[in-house]
């Protein structure tokens, strides 16, 4: 049975794994993998610092960084084994709401077309709430019908799609 857990060092060996199934230059949204820094994450070390900016990143108290909003980040595992990542961004900000969303997940692409991603979109949004949000925006490729599904499934309400400075977006809000 999936779960999400608080991101660990302790999962460097099936992250790794995880991430040679992708394409070098593929986005994983919800990931976070832009706090990394450009650093090799195959080093343990920084994998631990990585690990520790993802944490940080959803104190409050702290600066979040330039351009950036406070998330909170959860991994998608199974039996140790690493399967995706969501995120949830506490506010947006113009990119975010023009492009990113709310919330944002990926699963490696060995565990897909097993409902993780409408499941850990579903598992994230009673955290969106008591955040006290009242509705989620969830964007995803116009052309990735099944993330469009996984957001459909999800009560998502197609507002709308749009050309932006990452590609052409489908942006759907989720009443919660």
């Amino acid at each position: 049975m999936p779960e999400l857990i608080v991101p660990t060092s302790r999962l460097h060996r099936s992250w790794l794994a995880a991430r040679e199934e992708w394409a070098p230059d593929a986005h994983q949204d919800g990931a976070g993998l832009r706090l990394a820094c450009g650093g090799d994450l195959t080093d343990p070390g920084i994998f631990s610092a990585w690990i520790a900016r993802l944490r940080l990143q959803s104190d409050t108290t702290a600066d979040p960084g330039e351009g950036r909003v406070h998330a909170t980040h959860w991994w998608i595992v199974e039996d140790d084994t690493y399967l995706g990542a969501v995120d949830l961004r506490h506010r947006l900000n113009g990119f975010l709401l023009d492009a990113g969303g709310h919330i944002g997940y990926s699963v490696r692409p060995s565990a897909r077309r097993r409902g993780l991603a409408p499941w850990a979109l579903g598992a994230v949004l009673p955290k969106a709430r008591a955040m006290g949000l009242e509705r989620a925006l969830v964007t995803c490729d116009d052309d990735n019908v099944a993330s469009a599904r996984s957001i459909e499934s999800n009560g998502g309400v197609l507002e709308d799609v749009r050309t932006t400075e990452v590609g052409r977006k489908r942006r759907y809000w989720i009443t919660l």
